[in-house]
């Protein structure tokens, strides 16, 4: 959701990048070349800059990089991967798509690879990720980076008004402050969620809200619950909340909007992904050390934070298995950590996948506002067990079911009318009801 995640390198950005390789450098000559279809998040972006220099010098392995928009990434991969065409050797997959990818025959397994890998260190991995993207004691794919969600609010925003946030705030606890904080500045908005349709973008956070204030897509028995007391009244809270003390555009804000939006004094607050902290923090942010970070909020459940991983999946049709390992292990390591931190910025890491990552002085020093917020986040995360109820499914902001990309879409196109005002949230829960009634028919049987 997650997420959601691109910064703002346009949301139309569609380019195929060839990194030049050295031919004859490091043991496996001229002439590899692998290709890479990737999410335009910014941690992908700071990848594709560095990649020529510290990773083809040193392999000789060109990696031709195709980045797109996240909806556009998604469709692109399950296309190729099912194909099995092998255009493209990686992809930046999730933690949804990875058991499913898996389960039908798509990806190669990476664990006998990292295992024979000691620098990689495959333990490292923090256990909630690994667990994730691990099916039947075999990892298909390896992290890039790991989030969760977390409230981000204006600190000074919230001293001038003499407001104070709580350490763990509930949902009706966040809207009391987001009407307190409204128009705290010229064109400054309480609150921005996202409302731009899209399983990853508003589904999210909605998902979280719906968990915590006792509501399920469907419960145990595959019966859909989206016209639930529960359910309703975390959407009509989410929408109200929107719509009274929420950005500007709301229909069409996701992830970048929002980002934006806090970074450019739009907005006092945000609850989003963890990974967007990194961005505020870096050098040049007009918001840098102004950010406050305080868990999810929650209202029936102890925490509601949702877990999220973009990591590298390896296609089984790929004819360059040994080349490919080597651009994954290099991309989710340590070492690349280390190098990002060194040539771009300690917050720039792309963290939240490496137990290492949290004993790293220099990490933990530029990230003190947000490193240990995003590492209790992702430890509390339970996918199992998400909300009040069992489930069918795992899952926090999704259910991990092939149906939902397709399900959770058009649910979210009609929360987002709600949002615009052009339906009620009772129309949009009624017609959205009726599409996962029929995904639920065909797990019930």
């Amino acid at each position: 959701m997650i997420p959601r995640r691109a910064l703002a390198v346009g949301a139309a950005l569609l380019t195929t990048v060839g990194l030049t390789s050295c031919s004859g450098a490091g043991g496996t000559g001229g002439g590899h070349s692998i290709n890479v279809l990737m999410v335009n998040n910014p941690q992908m972006i700071d990848l594709q800059k560095l990649t020529a220099d510290y990773f083809t010098k040193s392999t000789g392995i060109t990696v031709n990089f195709t980045v797109l928009p996240e909806n556009d990434v998604r469709h692109k991969i399950t296309q190729d991967f099912s194909s099995q065409s092998g255009q493209y050797d990686v992809a930046t997959i999730s933690n949804y798509e990875t058991p499913i990818f898996t389960k039908n025959g798509w990806l190669t397994p990476l664990t006998p690879r990292a295992n024979a890998d000691a620098a990689f260190d495959q333990n490292d991995v923090l256990p909630a990720i690994r667990t994730s993207l691990t099916v039947d004691d075999q990892m298909y794919a390896e992290p890039f980076y790991g989030e969760s969600s977390f409230l981000m609010y204006r600190k000074d925003v919230f001293a001038a008004k003499q407001l104070t946030m709580p350490d763990k705030p509930t949902w009706q606890q966040v809207a009391a402050l987001a009407a307190q904080v409204d128009g705290a500045q010229p064109g400054m908005k309480g609150i921005c969620l996202r409302g731009q349709p899209g399983w990853g973008e508003l589904t999210a956070p909605l998902t979280t809200v719906v968990n915590t204030m006792g509501g399920t897509w469907f419960d145990k028995d595959w019966h859909a619950q989206l016209t639930s007391p529960a359910f309703q009244k975390a959407t009509s809270f989410y929408v109200d909340l929107v719509r009274s003390h929420g950005e500007a555009g709301a229909p069409e804000a996701g992830f970048t909007e929002c980002l934006n939006n806090l970074e450019q004094g739009k907005t006092a607050m945000w609850y989003d992904a963890t990974s967007a902290a990194g961005a505020l923090e870096t050098t040049g942010s007009p918001v840098a050390g102004k950010i406050g970070y305080v868990p999810a909020p929650v209202e029936q459940t102890a925490g509601s934070g949702w877990l999220f991983t973009w990591a590298w999946g390896l296609q089984k049709a790929s004819k360059h298995q040994d080349d490919a390992w080597k651009f994954i292990s290099w991309a989710s390591s340590k070492q690349y950590e280390q190098l990002v931190g060194a040539q771009l910025g300690w917050s720039r890491v792309p963290a939240g996948k490496r137990t290492s990552t949290y004993a790293t002085p220099q990490y933990l020093q530029s990230a003190s506002a947000f490193a240990q917020p995003t590492l209790t986040a992702l430890q509390s995360a339970d996918p199992a067990d998400p909300g009040v109820q069992p489930r069918p499914a795992p899952g926090i902001q999704f259910v991990g079911i092939p149906e939902f990309e397709d399900l959770g879409t058009q649910v979210s196109q009609q929360i987002s009318s709600a949002i615009a005002g052009q339906i009620s949230v009772d129309q949009a829960l009624a017609t959205s009801q009726g599409l996962a009634e029929k995904v639920a028919a065909a797990h019930a049987e």
